[in-house]
């Protein structure tokens, strides 16, 4: 099937007329904006308004063409060319996206971007943006590099000792504690040596960088809390504090605003906060950890009355993206940073800090957390305010006593997606929570044991449903279930009207029963003369009965 001509540029597409032979340069110029930026395709012989011109003579060999980009990008960029079948001849060359930064031959490095009318263009790439790119590739650690002009001196050691307090108080590795200054700076990469001097690194700097030396070193150290009471600002706060101190920072401003409720369990009572502690926690380090610092820019975190939210600068690193965020591998910008985050005890130590982010709302019963604002250039959570379940948090507590762990993030994203869906297979339960189907199954056969959920049918038609302790109200789950089984008789009825003639697999499809439970139910529909059983053994189909006083 021949390849459909987009109708305009995006940045994934550019049009180039070969009308009067494009230039070997523009060619490669054009292939390495694509590489350095998302891949995409360029179309040899069309003008930019979406004309096509055709194509010269002398790039039709595209064979040798494409070997020729190959040979004029470093490192070499492979494309892929096909002849378009249009009025006049079109050239395609697919770009793909490349895990380096990629240059011409001729040392000329650029990226694509949208213009402020939404069309594209090619820009060079500059040093910062050069060093954004390898950070998001996971090719450079832009927080291990030495930073240029500060002296070790720069470090402060009233940060230094309040990093040592954080690792008692949140339990981080003790044995830190019983280093010196050097030894718990080289542990940390803190620091590195240069002619036998040591110099601060850019996680130094960020976590021990003395106040009036940190805006002059590292200028994208930036952060900031805004309160919103409707249109109105409340709070305007813009500091620029070492790392420990500005996380305190806005987590003492959210802590100050983050009303409790009171609930009774019997012996005790549990306070739920408008905002789970520790998930306020994670988001908070994750925008320092994960942001990227040649950026200007700064953290941000806003609370009003729909919820709270969480920016920083850098999109989400390559191989992250809104869908597979609960099951990509863990891996940073900022490594050597993000690693003493947790070696303080700070940020989440298996890296799944995202984890406990959703576990803070799924386990009051809340919305999800939302990073649909996230664009190229920075992530964006939102975490929305909303009444706890009262009813769902009591369940999940009596489970956690009776088997002494916290229910698991799957099982927590599962139950969420029943409670808004009232029913679904496995394979639709997959799809919505994002969790391979292979270990959704093991997930609910755990869910099934707790009575939390209960199952109807068997295979791939088996359906899920909240069970009878998942519900306040029986009311509820009677309506559910029984209802729906009271209109089975009524579904396939008109499913047989339709089709003129059903068998016992239309109505497992249609109602997700098993086999057996969906011939009991056409065995009781034709008893009381609502289907008439037709054909023998294999061929056998049922019928709708005409009655009195109905049409035929």
């Amino acid at each position: 099937m021949a390849a459909i001509l987009p109708q305009r540029e995006t940045l994934e597409v550019e049009f180039k007329s070969d009308c009067a032979k494009l230039s070997d340069s523009d060619l490669v110029d054009a292939v390495v904006a694509f590489a350095n930026t998302a891949g995409g395709t360029i179309y040899l012989g069309v003008e930019d308004d979406g004309t096509v011109t055709g194509l010269h003579q002398a790039h039709r060999d595209y064979t040798r063409l494409a070997a020729f980009l190959a040979n004029k990008t470093v490192p070499p960029v492979s494309v892929r060319a096909e002849l378009l079948e249009e009025e006049k001849e079109v050239l395609a060359i697919h770009v793909p996206k490349c895990r380096s930064v990629v240059a011409s031959s001729a040392g000329k490095i650029q990226r694509r971007r949208l213009k402020a009318d939404g069309t594209p263009e090619n820009v060079p790439m500059y040093p910062f943006e050069i060093s954004s790119r390898l950070s998001e590739l996971s090719l450079l650690d832009f927080s291990a590099q030495p930073v240029p002009g500060a002296v070790y001196e720069d470090l402060d050691p009233l940060e230094r000792e309040r990093l040592r307090q954080l690792i008692q108080t949140y339990h981080g590795e003790v044995t830190l504690l019983e280093l010196s200054e050097e030894e718990l700076d080289k542990a940390l990469q803190l620091v590195v040596e240069a002619d036998g001097t040591l110099l601060p690194t850019y996680a130094g700097m960020l976590l021990l960088g003395r106040r009036e030396k940190l805006r002059t070193l590292v200028p994208t150290a930036e952060a900031a809390f805004l309160m919103m009471h409707g249109s109105e600002v409340s709070t305007n706060e813009t500091f620029y504090l070492p790392l420990l101190a500005a996380i305190q920072r806005l987590l003492d401003f959210v802590q100050a605003r983050n009303p409790e409720q009171e609930m009774d369990f019997g012996m005790f009572r549990l306070s739920i906060p408008a905002f789970d502690h520790r998930a306020v926690r994670e988001a908070v380090v994750n925008a320092f950890s994960h942001r990227d610092y040649t950026r200007l820019g700064r953290v941000l975190v806003r609370m009003d009355e729909s919820g709270l939210t969480v920016s920083n600068p850098g999109g989400f690193i390559e191989g992250v993206s809104i869908e597979n965020i609960l099951n990509a591998q863990p891996h940073g910008r900022n490594p050597v940073l993000a690693d003493a985050l947790k070696r303080i005890g700070l940020a989440e130590r298996s890296g799944r800090g995202v984890d406990r982010i959703y576990e803070g709302s799924l386990r009051y019963g809340r919305d999800l957390p939302d990073y649909s604002e996230t664009t190229a250039t920075s992530v964006t959570l939102f975490i929305p305010q909303g009444t706890p379940d009262k009813h769902l948090v009591s369940l999940l507590v009596r489970q956690q006593q009776r088997t002494g762990v916290p229910m698991p993030l799957n099982a927590l994203l599962a139950l969420n997606a029943l409670k808004q869906a009232r029913r679904m297979t496995a394979a639709e339960l997959s799809r919505e929570t994002r969790i391979p189907e292979t270990k959704l199954r093991a997930t609910m056969e755990h869910l099934l044991e707790s009575g939390l959920i209960e199952a109807m049918g068997t295979g791939r038609s088996r359906v899920y449903l909240l069970g009878a302790r998942s519900y306040q109200d029986p009311v509820k789950y009677v309506r559910q279930t029984d209802i729906d089984q009271l209109r089975y008789p009524e579904l396939v009825e008109k499913l047989a009207r339709q089709k003129g003639a059903i068998t016992r697999k239309d109505v497992v499809e249609l109602l997700h029963l098993s086999s057996s439970q969906a011939y009991r139910l056409l065995q009781k529909m034709v008893r009381e003369e609502r289907l008439a059983r037709r054909g023998k053994t294999s061929s056998v189909h049922y019928t709708p009965v005409e009655k009195p006083g109905r049409g035929g």
